[in-house]
């Protein structure tokens, strides 16, 4: 039987996004994240979990399989729909591809992710619908496969991967197909994937965000092929989620597109305090439009995070 996600009663869809989990060694460290993911879910109640890739530190640990099984252990136990996207940690250990990671998480009872796509660089791109009463398509979540390490680093062209050609085709096909099934109108869609995309610099240099950049840079890639561009042709993505930078938890609007980070739920490595936690975000049915808030560790919830004003940006020397 084909898993189906719905929006409730109220008309509400809500997505608890986890981030750079990391999972790789049982210790006290990793029981504790796993006691506040619990406590983050119980308070939240959402209808889909969503790891925003790192899920683990697969070259750290003996048993990536089983890292990845404790990682997601705690949506399977509550019985919570969830799936991920995998970052550039998740298959840095030799014997573990991503792929097998995606064939892993699809075999799991409560994840919701689908197998890939034919002729589609990477593993883990997929589309799910989000139906309403009339169990009829209202809504859209995008996953992409954001890659690992630059495949041009030898040519000294970045550092880190970004989403391919294919991958943009098999996008504004699937795009395309919604909208055709929905009467011509874009589906309110979100997306959601590891690595920032370059215009995650360019928001923060150029227009008003909302929470924190403390990471020196946003790790994007340096090669930019058009995946902002094919979100804003299809008129469908209203915002997009990624991790990677554990210090980064803001979001800002470009040309109608509400470019988000998570919340890490695993240490930020800074040496100033920064709780970890997630992200929620919630969907209206019938509205072209999202709330978004950060559940901390110690419980607290921050619905308005700090503005920061543009500061243009500097040349590299």
């Amino acid at each position: 039987m084909r898993k189906t996600l719905h929006f409730n009663r109220n008309g509400k869809f809500k997505i608890v996004q986890f981030t750079d989990t990391e999972f790789c060694t049982p210790d006290d460290e990793e029981l504790q994240m796993k006691a506040m993911m619990r406590r983050i879910l119980e308070a939240e109640q959402p209808d889909l979990v969503v790891y925003t890739g790192d899920v683990i530190s697969s070259n750290k640990s003996p048993n990536p399989i089983q890292a990845f099984k404790d990682a997601v252990s705690v949506p399977e136990d509550m019985q919570i729909p969830w799936a991920a996207v995998f970052g550039n940690h998740d298959s840095e250990a030799a014997d573990m591809t991503r792929e097998q990671l995606h064939n892993l998480q699809l075999a799991h009872r409560f994840c919701y992710a689908q197998p890939d796509p034919p002729n589609v660089q990477g593993a883990g791109n997929y589309a799910l619908e989000i139906l309403d009463e009339q169990q009829q398509p209202a809504a859209a979540l995008y996953f992409l496969d954001s890659g690992s390490y630059s495949p041009l680093e030898h040519l000294r062209v970045g550092f880190y991967d970004w989403i391919r050609r294919s991958q943009i085709a098999w996008y504004t096909d699937t795009s395309y197909r919604l909208t055709a099934r929905n009467g011509g109108a874009p589906l309110p869609s979100l997306g959601f994937f590891h690595i920032p995309l370059p215009e995650y610099n360019d928001i923060w240099d150029f227009s008003v965000c909302y929470g924190q950049k403390l990471d020196k840079y946003c790790c994007a890639p340096w090669i930019n092929t058009g995946f902002f561009a094919a979100m804003m042709e299809m008129g469908d993505i209203m915002g997009t989620f990624v991790g990677h930078d554990h210090g980064n938890d803001f979001w800002g609007t470009l040309h109608g597109i509400r470019l988000c980070y998570g919340r890490t739920t695993r240490n930020a490595y800074l040496d100033q305090p920064f709780p970890t936690g997630a992200r929620v975000i919630q969907l209206t049915e019938g509205l072209r439009s999202f709330d978004t808030w950060l559940h901390l560790e110690d419980g607290s919830v921050i619905h308005e995070q700090p503005a920061h004003q543009p500061e243009g940006r500097r040349l590299q020397t």
